[in-house]
């Protein structure tokens, strides 16, 4: 008898050890902007171990800054690179497109693993009709000089979105785009969907938060304990507001008719030091944010509305910045030091060889670096955000993840049937 019970152990333990491996779950990256708008950063060289000090797997560049390439190679360090707003009308010539590609990503392949274009920063919420309508026609001329070069299974081609493209962003199930904006990200969206490359999104609850301290909680923008809210539509439970604001992406998606589009968050991040009109902005809460952001990230959990997606998120940023214009806050985004030290503890250690030199923007990220509304509470705000994003492939979507999950657990439990 005690064998028998012994065989039975073996045998349940066999099935909920195999259902476990087939089950899909998300596989979440973290990724950190690499912004250059200072005059005291360190050689990109020093950079690579502080990168891996953050176990990011990813950075994303505002340009194609060849010292940082050369300095990337053999790290294992996947890296976005980007086209400014400037190049838009240059970049529809086919052969200023190919051009650009060979010398900007072609020539640092395979030892530089650069797998991303995002094309354009922000556009959309510019309000400039002429950059909104070269912005497609960019993403395209690039995308197939990246499959003329024979690339496209390797470089994917995107673009960075504020969160502004919304209406409305609450609850998160109400989240639409602007409808002045359907028609031209409509044709977007069908590009993504065409070459399998995701929608990047600049998500930043400080700014919801910096709008309107007395009515938003610090705890619920904090990823800190707190009641959270309830959807009213779908009675999903939410207790912090990236994950609402991602959803609500996600539910705007859906109403345009692109459910199955993946979103990454191309940045999101918590300045440490701000004006005085800059509620929020201090060491305190960007450790809180960036650091409990970082334990979401590493447990592997999607959002309410899509569980079992995975989570790609860039950090804004890697370093403070003394040369961007605006407030204080947008020089203080940081989570290093130009001298490679933490602007504040994330149980980082500094590394052991940082020297400083000049690093002046490379001409492409200063764009996108001014502060958005969150989007998060009705807002009429259209200015631009600051900077993240990651490449992955398009998981299952969850409903087709769960009739698959379905199937196998039929299958596993008939075969253990078959076994007693």
């Amino acid at each position: 008898m005690r064998i028998k019970k012994m065989d039975l152990h073996h045998k349940l333990s066999f099935i909920i050890s195999t259902i476990l491996i087939f089950i899909p779950l998300p596989a979440n990256s973290l990724g950190v902007n690499y912004g250059q708008i200072a005059n005291n950063l360190p050689s990109p060289n020093d950079v690579v171990p502080l990168v891996k000090s953050l176990g990011a797997t990813k950075i994303k560049l505002y340009d194609a800054d060849s010292r940082v390439l050369k300095a990337f190679a053999n790290s294992g360090i996947e890296i976005m690179v980007g086209l400014g707003n400037e190049y838009l009308t240059k970049v529809q010539d086919p052969n200023f497109a190919k051009d650009w590609v060979k010398s900007n990503v072609q020539c640092y392949l395979p030892a530089t693993k650069i797998t991303a274009i995002f094309v354009g920063n922000e556009v959309l919420t510019f309000n400039d009709s002429s950059l909104t309508n070269n912005l497609l026609p960019a993403m395209e001329s690039v995308h197939s000089a990246v499959t003329d070069l024979n690339l496209d299974k390797q470089v994917t081609v995107t673009t960075t979105h504020s969160l502004a493209v919304l209406e409305s962003s609450y609850p998160p199930s109400a989240g639409i785009f602007r409808k002045d904006l359907i028609p031209v990200i409509t044709p977007i969206l069908n590009f993504h969907v065409k070459i399998n490359s995701p929608f990047l999104i600049n998500a930043y609850p400080y700014f919801a938060y910096k709008g309107d301290p007395k009515q938003i909680p610090l705890e619920f923008v904090l990823f800190q304990s707190n009641q959270g809210i309830v959807d009213p539509d779908t009675n999903l439970h939410y207790d912090n507001m990236l994950f609402a604001q991602i959803d609500a992406v996600y539910s705007a998606l859906t109403a345009v008719g692109y459910k199955k589009l993946s979103v990454h968050i191309s940045e999101t991040g918590w300045p440490s030091k701000g004006d005085e009109d800059e509620a929020g902005a201090t060491p305190e809460n960007a450790k809180k944010y960036n650091g409990n952001l970082l334990k979401i990230i590493s447990q592997k959990k999607g959002t309410p509305m899509r569980p079992s997606c995975d989570l790609n998120i860039y950090v804004f940023a890697l370093f403070n910045e003394n040369m961007k214009p605006g407030p204080t806050s947008e020089r203080n985004y940081g989570l290093f030091k130009p001298d490679g030290t933490p602007v504040y503890s994330l149980g980082i250690t500094k590394s052991s060889s940082t020297s400083s030199s000049s690093g002046n923007s490379s001409g492409s990220g200063s764009g996108g670096y001014s502060p958005i509304s969150s989007g998060y509470f009705p807002s009429s705000s259209n200015s631009s955000s600051a900077g993240y994003l990651s490449i992955s492939s398009a998981p299952l979507p969850d409903k087709e993840r769960l009739i698959l999950v379905k199937m196998m657990m039929v299958t596993l439990l008939m075969f253990f049937i078959g076994l007693l």
